[in-house]
């Protein structure tokens, strides 16, 4: 800095400044005075700074940083190297205000260090360079687009992220660009990867943040996955889609970017390409004090390997997944009080023991398919009360989709009030709460759901109108239907012409039946009406089968009762489960037995209900050909 440059700073004479340096300013207002000395501080100048004397080594290293926030990292590095090497630091940082870049550059001239790291402005005035030029100061520029600055190869970082997401098959790839030096490059990258795989550029799959339409885009699928520049928008994207009970990765798969030095956390693991800013620091040092010491150009370029962490929030797309479990229908609270003998009209029966578990029809049959192995969706209505996050919680347990559960303000969780006796023998009374107010409608505006489902399992207590909503959607998706006719009373021919498989009880057959004898003229009578399937469980005595060609009994598996209750929830939920698997209706019947005989061996249904691991291993030991 020269006192010409002092003089054009303060719009003053070169004469003016030397007479209030020298103190001969008495000619000179005292707001001129004021304002040249202010500057002469700012930019600490010296008089006869500019005469050329010999350098003298200090093994001092300037570091300018562009702001502080995202750079403690690169400076941990630099500060290690140079330790090693035997020198020491001087540490700055400027904001975006020009002035405050050239101030900066102004002391570490004066302060004669070594040598300059510069995380340079693209807006840095050319007097910053014209500085350390005449002050025969060597620097070096990172982080900055100038020709020949040292960067971080950000764009092959988002290449790589994008090329992973699309190895399995992704091709809806949005990404959340956050401020930051990192998100053009990672932007180009995210963009080149797109072209190389001839995949669309799509602008409006470009967001700077967790905004309602990406959400949107995530819980109807639209968007499979999505890369994020920064880690601090990842975790608000985290959040936002677990308030929307979508799940991560089997909604929508996530890859982020994110610091060395940021802290490493268990919750969420999220997969991520971690930025070597500490290698990059010690790169630059080791290059700085080549130059200083050697005077020579440093033949080591900065290419580091760089690899995903994990991949915890990684998944094929869920369109492309095998087919899943859709379940739709009434979501309670069981109360269970258990009593020596059932009630009777007029008489009293006391009790000392009540229980709470998540239940109602949906909610056992989508818990007992997830328990044997297969990705589920739940559509229903909870309330907005206390009692849902009961529903909720045991839904993640069992890592099932709930963004088609819907909370219903004003409303309360249905209830079950279940009576359970010392033979296992049980009375329900229900009361429907939030699940008696689930609407067609409802069920069209969540079609998405119905996407890649091979059974939707639907029960009747909900509205009929309802039930024959969902039975379309899932045959327009291609999935087929099983229908438990429970607290209906009469099912419609035209819902009946869209059930694949009925599974009623003995008593909701002789309710739901209008003609007929016996149980063969009964269920000929859905068959009839379009109905493929019908199985009638028989409680202790096993089930009966019948078909267009064909009907059977199947004798119930030998087990002790403690409660009853669930026993046709897990039956469904394992029939629908093996036949998803491949195995024909013969075989699946007889598995379901097994797992229905499970279910009535513990209180309560959801607890009851068996998985896939401890099911088969029991079967191996009874009837291991079922399972080959």
């Amino acid at each position: 800095m020269t006192i010409r440059d002092i003089a054009k700073l303060a719009g003053v004479s070169v004469s003016t400044v030397s007479k209030v340096m020298n103190k001969k300013d008495s000619s000179i207002s005292q707001e001129t005075r004021e304002k040249v000395l202010r500057i002469v501080k700012e930019y600490n100048y010296s008089p006869y700074a500019s005469i050329i004397t010999p350098r003298t080594k200090t093994f001092q290293i300037g570091v300018l940083f562009r702001g502080m926030d995202n750079s403690q990292a690169i400076l941990a590095g630099i500060m290690a190297e140079a330790g090693r090497h035997g020198y020491t630091l001087s540490v700055a940082s400027y904001s975006e205000d020009q002035d405050d870049e050239l101030k900066a550059i102004t002391a570490f001239c004066k302060n004669k260090v070594d040598a300059l790291l510069w995380e340079k402005s693209p807006q840095a005035p050319d007097a910053c360079t014209e500085q350390l030029e005449d002050a025969d100061i060597p620097f070096f520029v990172f982080n900055s687009p100038e020709p020949g600055a040292e960067n971080i190869d950000y764009s092959s970082i988002g290449y790589q992220a994008v090329q992973t997401l699309i190895d399995r098959g992704h091709t809806d790839i949005a990404c959340i660009l956050a401020n930051g030096t990192r998100t053009p490059g990672f932007f180009e990258g995210y963009r080149k990867c797109l072209f190389d795989h001839q995949l669309p550029f799509r602008g409006e799959l470009v967001f700077h943040e967790a905004s309602p339409n990406l959400l949107y885009k995530i819980s109807s699928h639209s968007v499979s996955a999505i890369v994020c520049s920064h880690f601090s928008e990842t975790l608000k994207l985290y959040g936002k889609c677990s308030d929307l009970h979508c799940q991560i990765p089997e909604d929508v798969s996530l890859i982020s970017l994110k610091d060395d030095a940021r802290p490493s956390t268990n919750y969420p693991m999220v997969s991520t390409y971690t930025i070597p800013h500490c290698l990059f620091g010690s790169y630059l040092c080791r290059k700085t004090i080549l130059h200083i010491e050697q005077d020579a150009p440093s033949s080591e370029a900065f290419e580091p390997e760089i690899r995903i962490d994990n991949l915890s929030t990684v998944d094929i797309p869920f369109l492309h997944r095998s087919k899943k479990i859709t379940v739709i229908g009434s979501i309670n609270i069981d109360n269970y009080l258990n009593v020596p003998e059932l009630p009777v009209s007029g008489k009293s029966v006391r009790t000392s023991v009540s229980s709470l578990y998540p239940g109602g029809k949906a909610t056992n049959e989508a818990v007992g398919a997830a328990k044997l192995g297969h990705h589920v969706s739940l559509l229903g209505n909870v309330g907005g009360d206390t009692d849902s996050a009961l529903i909720y919680d045991a839904l993640r347990d069992y890592s099932i989709d709930t963004s088609a559960l819907m909370s219903c303000p004003g409303q309360l969780t249905g209830r079950a009030y279940i009576i359970v006796d010392s033979r296992g023998d049980s009375l329900i009374s229900i009361l429907s709460g939030a699940s008696g107010r689930l609407r067609p409608e409802d069920v069209r505006n969540r079609e998405r759901v119905f996407r890649n489902t091979g059974y939707t399992l639907i029960n009747t207590e909900i509205s009929m109108d309802t039930v024959a909503e969902a039975c379309i959607l899932t045959h327009q998706h291609g999935g087929q239907t099983i229908v438990k006719p429970s607290s209906c009373g009469h099912i419609p021919e035209k819902v009946l012409r869209d059930i694949d498989i009925l599974v009623p009880n003995q008593s909701e057959l002789e309710e739901i039946a209008p003609t007929g004898e016996t149980l063969s003229e009964k269920a000929d009578y859905f068959l009839r009406q379009g109905v493929r399937i019908v199985i009638v469980t028989l409680g202790a005595e096993g089930c009966f089968l019948k078909t267009g060609t064909q009907e059977k009994y199947y004798p119930a598996m030998d087990f002790a009762a403690i409660d009853n209750t669930g026993a046709g929830d897990a039956f469904i939920a394992a029939l629908s489960s093996y036949l998803l698997y491949g195995y024909d209706l013969d075989r699946s019947i007889r598995i379901a037995g097994y797992a229905a005989g499970f279910s009535i061996t513990r209180e309560g249904v959801v607890p009851a209900l068996i998985d896939r691991n401890t099911l088969e291993s029991y079967i191996r030991q009874k009837e291991p050909e079922l399972l080959e």
